[in-house]
Order: structure tokens, then sequence, then C-alpha cells
């Protein structure tokens, strides 16, 4: 089982793309993030044509997650159930098949110590008491999307230019190691060491044709998806196309 998380910026403007990609490669279940669209407005009869189904949790120009899965889509939750309050479109949860899937939208946080990142650590906080309480199902489970965390000096090609800076401070690295420390697995790191792969690229500058970027969407794993898992890498081409993503996808393959 092919499992994948893409952050799409905008599936309604990476349409084709994201479109051309699932033909190609075929993936069982798709993790999208900032989606960018209301519910109503999700491109879903081109999905499905593909066919996937289809779980969507909008929001009009901002944010949006969804699930895209080959086998039916099961118990679907929208939003954190341990931040009820939050008005934000930024996780849902479904079952498929076997295994349990979640696509989250970390908040980007902005800058070190302002409002918006005292926002993203209280999210980061509130996905870890949430993600803690998917453990006791004792299952097969990912949860994968755009962290907005370049976990460590190894994810970022120049890491002292991003020292203490947003995505790689003390703080956000911090609070992505407590997930690693419940039982879960960066799917990357199983088999990937050393400096990248990298996921994302800035458009403001020739990040993506100097291999310039920071790796800060993941696939973390169950200890029973864990035990599973047999590859995991980025596919840097997409974000190579015309008007892309700024993100690239990336992928897990579980045998299951």
């Amino acid at each position: 089982m092919k499992i994948v998380t893409w952050n799409v910026n905008s599936i309604r403007m990476r349409l084709p793309i994201v479109s051309q990609w699932l033909t190609d490669n075929q993936p069982d279940v798709v993790l999208l993030q900032e989606l960018k669209c209301m519910n109503e407005a999700f491109p879903r009869q081109e999905i499905e044509d593909l066919g996937y189904n289809v779980a969507t949790h909008g929001q009009k120009t901002f944010n949006g997650v969804a699930i895209l899965s080959k086998k039916p889509l099961e118990d679907v939750v929208c939003g954190l159930p341990t931040f009820s309050d939050d008005e934000q479109a930024r996780y849902i949860e479904a079952v498929t098949g076997s295994i349990r899937v979640a696509s989250v939208y970390v908040p980007n946080g902005q800058e070190v110590g302002s409002d918006k990142y005292a926002y993203k650590l209280d999210f980061m906080g509130k996905l870890r008491q949430h993600m803690e309480q998917l453990l006791e199902f004792e299952e097969i489970c990912v949860v994968g999307g755009d962290y907005n965390i370049a976990p460590m000096d190894m994810d970022v090609h120049h890491p002292e230019a991003w020292r203490d800076k947003i995505l790689c401070s003390n703080q956000e690295r911090s609070a992505f190691r407590s997930l690693l420390n419940l039982g879960y697995q960066d799917a990357i790191r199983i088999f990937h060491q050393g400096i990248g792969p990298f996921s994302w690229w800035d458009y403001r500058s020739q990040g993506y044709a100097n291999n310039e970027g920071l790796r800060i969407d993941h696939l973390l794993l169950s200890p029973m998806a864990s035990d599973c898992v047999t590859d995991c890498n980025v596919d840097p081409l997409p974000r190579g196309l015309d008007k892309p993503s700024d993100h690239a996808p990336v992928w897990c393959q579980l045998k299951i």
C-alpha cells in the first residue's frame, strides 16, 4: 500500500499536476494539505474519476485538508478532537481498509515569538494529545502532512542561516520530538540518513534549482505501521513543473 502526503498549495490551481501525478503513480491513499477552498469547491468529480474516494475538510482561501483513498473512507473525523474550538481546517482523519490515516496541516507560525507562533505550539500540543490517544487503538496508523517543522539540521540546506528562525526554532523542534517520543517513527529517517531529502523549496529564490530546501513534510508511523513499512522517499519532480506547489509529495510503502 502506497501512502502519500502532499501540500498542494491550492488544489484547483494544481489540479492538472496532481491529476497527472496520481495517474502516473497510482498511490492507494493520498493526504492533501492547503486545499484553499471550501468543501463544495473541491474538484471532487475529477478526483473520483481517477478512482478515489474523497473526504475533505475545507476552508475558504486558506488551509484545508483532504484524504483520498482507493478504498472506502469510514469514521471520518474533521478537526482535532482535542482542539474543538479551533476554527481553522487543519486536520482530517479516517479509516480506510485496515489502516487509520490522518492529514495534518500544522500552522506556519510566521515569526518566533508572535501570536501565530504561540498558536502553532498550542496546535502541536493538542496534536500530541490526540496522537497519544490514537496509539491506544494499537493499529496501523499514519499521520502525514505539512508539519512546518524541519526536525534537525540535516533537514535544512543552510542550517546556520535558519538557526532559531521559524520552522527551525528549538521549541518547534522539541514539539516535533514529543510526537516521536510517543512511539511514532519519522518514515523518511528509517531509510535515509544525512542531508535531506527536502520536501519544500521557496518560490522566491532559485531554491529548487539549487536544491536549497527544507524537509517539513512528514509521514509519522505508529509502531504497527513502522513494522510493515518497506520504503519511503520524496518525489521532487512535480516541484520542477510549470506553476507547481512549493512542496513535493512524500510517500511510503507499507506491506499489509
